[in-house]
């Protein structure tokens, strides 16, 4: 429609044209003759704009093809952290290569409360003075707390943030021993073997032993500042003391017979000073050798 409006408009205009050039005088005819030519041409411009639109070309912009592909960037170096960073934990952490008594302080004179075995792991919430011990939350106790000696122990943490704790006041150590059976010799007489265990805190510096055969009633005793270990006719084994934690054998006095299958009683003192003074303790043990 926009393509046949020029021509639309020049046959106006021609009309116009044709009406204002007339020439007073000329006949009818060349009048008509002209009309008509204006009118074919004008349906020849009618005919003109009824015909399809006929695309022009040449007036379109072409789209641009690009032929250059885009860089492709390949990284050159791979970057590699060099250095990993791992949390400490806050509170140090314990454990131990051998299983280790916890005692309610630092020394093997307190008492034990428990013990930390392997493959378990405490808290660690101080140090003695010295550093040989460490004062850990009780691995048998939710609410409690323990020394533990730092012999097989392993801590993890930051200790240098650890109070240290002054140990409490070293209990009085009390006397205490077992005693058991522990054969029968012979050389001059028959005499048996009794074994002494000090359980306690206290060494012992003599001994006093009654020694009853409940068959025959004989009745041998002794006293020493010493402990003896006779063997047979020959030798003897002669100790000064008994510590706390050591054992000693020691020989009572020879009975004239064998007291074989029979049932004895002793009766076993033991002081920490000599001359049965000091702190005494008193066993009875039965047994038939």
């Amino acid at each position: 429609m926009l393509k046949s409006t020029p021509i639309l408009l020049l046959v106006i205009v021609l009309l116009i044209l044709s009406q204002a050039c007339t020439v007073p005088g000329i006949s009818t005819s060349d009048s008509n003759s002209m009309n008509t030519a204006i009118a074919q041409t004008i349906i020849a411009a009618l005919t003109q704009t009824s015909q399809p639109n006929i695309p022009i070309t040449g007036l379109e912009s072409p789209v641009p093809t690009f032929t250059h592909e885009l860089p492709t960037f390949t990284p050159t170096e791979t970057l590699t952290p060099t250095s990993v960073f791992t949390s400490t934990p806050l509170i140090p952490q314990i454990s131990v290569s051998m299983p280790t008594n916890c005692r309610v302080g630092p020394g093997k004179v307190y008492d034990r409360v428990g013990a930390l075995l392997l493959g378990e792991v405490a808290e660690v919430a101080g140090r003695d003075p010295v550093g040989n011990y460490w004062y850990i939350h009780n691995p048998d106790q939710s609410n409690g707390f323990c020394w533990l000696w730092g012999e097989y122990a392993t801590v993890t943490g930051n200790t240098s943030v650890l109070p240290v704790y002054t140990p409490p006041p070293t209990p009085t150590p009390t006397p205490n021993f077992a005693a058991f059976y522990a054969g029968k010799d012979t050389c001059t007489g028959w005499w048996v073997d009794i074994e002494l265990d000090n359980t306690g805190g206290v060494s012992f510096r003599s001994i006093s032993l009654t020694l009853r055969d409940t068959v025959t009633d004989a009745v041998l005793s002794m006293y020493a500042d010493s402990f003896t270990d006779l063997s047979g006719c020959g030798t003897s084994n002669t100790k000064d003391t008994l510590p706390s934690g050591a054992s000693r054998i020691v020989s009572s006095p020879a009975f004239t017979y064998d007291p074989v299958g029979h049932k004895l009683r002793a009766t076993i003192t033991l002081c920490s000073n000599a001359g049965q003074s000091g702190m005494c303790v008193t066993q009875v043990i039965n047994f038939t050798p």
